[in-house]
């Protein structure tokens, strides 16, 4: 018997359909900017699940840069700047 299904017969009604993983797999690949602009039709799974890892890395290792970035801005402003960007950023 499958993971998949001895999970599914342990989680009662909670049973995620094939179709409904197709639909969230193709949700994901519409939000993946570099798929999204390949005009193909069909992908993988396993290569959209793949990309949107990928995608995810990359978004928080520019989180990560853009943070360092603003540190570094907001160590050489003064301290009434500063505070006021600190302000906005919390709005």
């Amino acid at each position: 018997m499958s993971s998949r299904r001895s999970r599914s017969r342990q989680s009662g009604s909670s049973r995620i359909t094939d179709d409904q993983i197709n639909e969230l797999v193709s949700k994901l690949q519409q939000l993946l900017p570099e798929m999204n602009s390949r005009r193909s039709d069909k992908r993988s799974s396993a290569k959209v699940l793949q990309e949107t890892c990928n995608y995810i890395r990359s978004l928080h290792r520019e989180v990560d840069d853009l943070s360092e970035r603003l540190t570094e801005l907001l160590a050489n402003t003064d301290t009434t700047q500063a505070d006021l960007i600190r302000s906005m950023l919390m709005q």
